[in-house]
């Protein structure tokens, strides 16, 4: 609300109850974050017992010792990170190639192909031929497998397209034309600088994306050593599956139980940690180039 104009009656109680209900959804959004972090920290004993609810009891970083003493959680992880680098290098490069073009009023048949690529957003093969296109090409149980046939999302081609079509005018595109440059010249040092914001939110999407993927490793991938840091997740919480290796050391069952409670909480925060640095290096740029690049569209 401008300042220099009074505030209503009306005003006080919209703003007072608009401001509960943020601070409501906030708490409701922070407090499991919370409380895994805070059970994370917390004697194991403590959290199967109830007793941990919004700070740590008895602290200890046992269970994050514990984590990183099993070689299949490390595997995992320096699995998952090869899998994003590699994996984003290769989304962006890809809907680089094709959202420029689809851009350029000039290039001919870009709507063509556009409906083409629009099409494939609602239909697909399903996943048995996808499986069997997979195979056939040789990825099955390879570090390809992760990457490659993921490598472009149309939703993303479009934000990408729709942004550079109406950010950058084509004036500049012909001005570098008279000044001799070529259409790679145009993209790498016209169109690419002025797409910062578009290119951070894309490298958040497919980033995020990789760092999360478990489906394709469930369907594709049966050698361990290949196994993401998700897949490993998946067996420690759904499973109740602890290696051997973690367990060397504990000797009852019921000390076996109460340590595999801290660890789950554990593994969370060590996956989860990358994501949340990374975040807010990208949040200045996240709201102007997915804004932009969706809502012009």
């Amino acid at each position: 609300m401008a300042e220099g104009f009074a505030k209503t009656r009306g005003d006080k109680v919209f703003i007072f109850v608009n401001t509960s209900i943020l601070i409501l959804i906030t708490a409701m959004v922070l407090y499991p974050l919370i409380l895994v972090v805070s059970s994370s920290f917390s004697n194991p004993l403590q959290v199967m017992s109830g007793n941990v609810w919004l700070f740590p009891k008895e602290f200890t970083i046992q269970s994050y010792q514990m984590v990183f003493q099993d070689s299949s959680i490390l595997i995992g992880y320096r699995n998952t990170l090869l899998y994003t680098v590699v994996g984003t290098l290769i989304n962006l490069t890809m809907t680089i190639a094709a959202a420029y073009p689809l851009s350029r009023r000039d290039f001919v048949g870009r709507n063509l192909i556009t409906a083409m690529f629009v099409f494939t957003m609602f239909f697909s093969g399903g996943l048995i031929p996808t499986y069997l296109v997979v195979k056939g090409l040789g990825l099955v149980d390879t570090f390809w497998v992760m990457v490659l046939p993921n490598a472009v999302a149309m939703y993303n081609i479009i934000i990408m397209r729709t942004y550079m079509q109406t950010s950058i005018p084509p004036e500049l595109h012909e001005a570098a034309y008279v000044d001799g440059s070529t259409n790679i010249g145009v993209l790498w040092r016209i169109v690419l600088p002025l797409s910062k914001p578009i290119l951070a939110v894309m490298v958040l999407f497919y980033g995020v994306a990789h760092w999360n993927a478990f489906f394709n490793a469930l369907i594709y991938l049966s050698d361990r050593s290949h196994f993401p840091l998700q897949l490993i997740l998946r067996e420690i919480l759904i499973q109740n599956q602890l290696s051997a290796q973690i367990m060397a050391d504990v000797d009852s069952l019921s000390d076996r139980q109460m340590f595999a409670e801290g660890i789950k909480y554990a593994v969370i925060i060590v996956a989860s940690v990358p994501v949340l640095i990374i975040y807010p290096f990208l949040q200045r740029y996240f709201v102007k180039g997915f804004m932009v690049g969706a809502l012009k569209g």
